[in-house]
């Protein structure tokens, strides 16, 4: 009988369905209400985030990722959807 191979990388599993812990890197929107010069407005950058959870679901327009869940039901809590476009890097996190 042949073993089966575990995931090297962390997840967990609800209702049958794996779900993987990533950091994921993207760009935020910074914006500010103030009155600033030139040289001042030209330095201004997204600010770069990161964050681990766990993904939910991606596709070709959005990332929707979440924290906590709920053992005994499929349900989920501190949740996000980021813009795929905003994201720089995605890393599966290693057990």
């Amino acid at each position: 009988m042949a073993k089966r191979k575990k995931s090297k990388y962390k997840h967990v599993e609800i209702q049958k369905k794996k779900y993987y812990f990533c950091k994921i890197t993207w760009d935020d929107i910074l914006g500010d209400s103030g009155h600033a010069d030139v040289e001042e407005f030209s330095k201004m950058i997204p600010a770069r985030m990161v964050t681990h959870a766990y993904i939910f679901s991606k596709d070709k327009k959005l990332l929707r990722t979440f924290a906590s869940y709920d053992t005994s039901s499929e349900s989920f809590s501190d949740r996000n959807v980021i813009p795929t476009g905003c994201i720089v890097k995605i890393e599966k996190i290693n057990v």
